[in-house]
């Protein structure tokens, strides 16, 4: 009698614990839902609004005149990649190369300034590093540009691409480093032969992060490129971008653009897509052994 008493209270509480691990694990899932629920309910507005003025026009036109129905933003997805490019430029090689002295050589005091900085700089708003270009280039050479939106967007690659870098290379093994000095090859050929190469997968995934994140940034572009309804031959000029169009277009007052902007908002929502895909390719499986 005594063992079946025993028996009882065990088996309760086994079933109480097999009951809050459930409950737990479907509060759990329900978070995740609702964490991912914004993402899908953009991309279902996205499409629903923006779908139907996709069409040819819509990558090979220039924007029509005001109250003209039709019409594309070819050049603002040019204007795009144009500046991604330039930003790519500037931020890809100050962003490694300060990743790599904060990795390898930096004394522990220096790097620890260098990433509260770099910290600092990663959480300013977009709007502030606009002023701040349009002050050292826009306003010294009258004139808005494809160069100013470029090194505005670099400018806020830099530090996230540094902190990435640093990241990657501090995972690779310490003995990759030692086997080299000991067969008496150089440090910085040894950093940049076997240490970064080893790392190279990591560093484009830092990179293409940071692209995905300045690709949709208004702000900065609208103290610098300005933006522009036709081609741009020189990069001297106003360029236009897909954010700027977006903006554009959705405070007018005609619903056609509206639905363009919807269109365009469509478009840059894939370009960010494919970029993260690409980031989640290029992590998957990075193992240092």
């Amino acid at each position: 009698m005594s063992e079946t008493r025993h028996i009882q209270p065990a088996a309760a509480q086994h079933s109480w614990r097999r009951f809050k691990s459930g409950a737990m694990a479907g509060l759990l899932f329900v978070c995740a839902l609702l964490v991912m629920a914004p993402l899908f309910l953009v991309l279902y507005f996205l499409i629903r609004e923006g779908a139907s003025a996709l069409d040819w026009n819509f990558f090979t036109q220039l924007p029509k005149p005001t109250g003209e129905a039709g019409g594309g933003m070819a050049n603002a997805i040019v204007g795009t990649l144009v500046m991604l490019a330039m930003a790519a430029v500037i931020g890809v090689p100050l962003g490694v190369m300060g990743g790599i002295y904060l990795a390898e050589y930096g004394s522990d005091r220096a790097n620890d300034w260098i990433r509260f900085t770099a910290d600092v700089l990663n959480g300013i708003p977009s709007i502030v590093w606009g002023m701040v270009v349009y002050v050292l280039l826009v306003v010294p050479f009258k004139t808005f540009s494809a160069y100013a939106g470029g090194v505005a967007l670099g400018l806020m690659m830099v530090p996230l691409v540094m902190r990435t870098t640093e990241e990657v290379l501090i995972l690779v093994p310490q003995g990759y480093r030692e086997a080299g000095l000991a067969l008496g090859i150089a440090r910085w050929k040894i950093i940049t032969v076997i240490v970064v190469k080893t790392a190279l997968k990591g560093i484009v995934t830092g990179v293409l992060v940071a692209m995905a994140r300045v690709a949709g940034e208004t702000a900065p572009l609208l103290f610098t490129a300005l933006g522009n309804n036709f081609w741009s031959h020189r990069l001297s000029e106003p360029i236009s971008a897909l954010p700027l169009q977006i903006f554009t277009y959705a405070i007018s007052p005609y619903d056609d653009w509206h639905r363009q902007a919807w269109a365009g908002a469509l478009v840059l929502m894939a370009v960010i897509l494919i970029l993260n895909v690409s980031v989640r390719i290029l992590s998957r499986g990075r193992k240092f052994k």
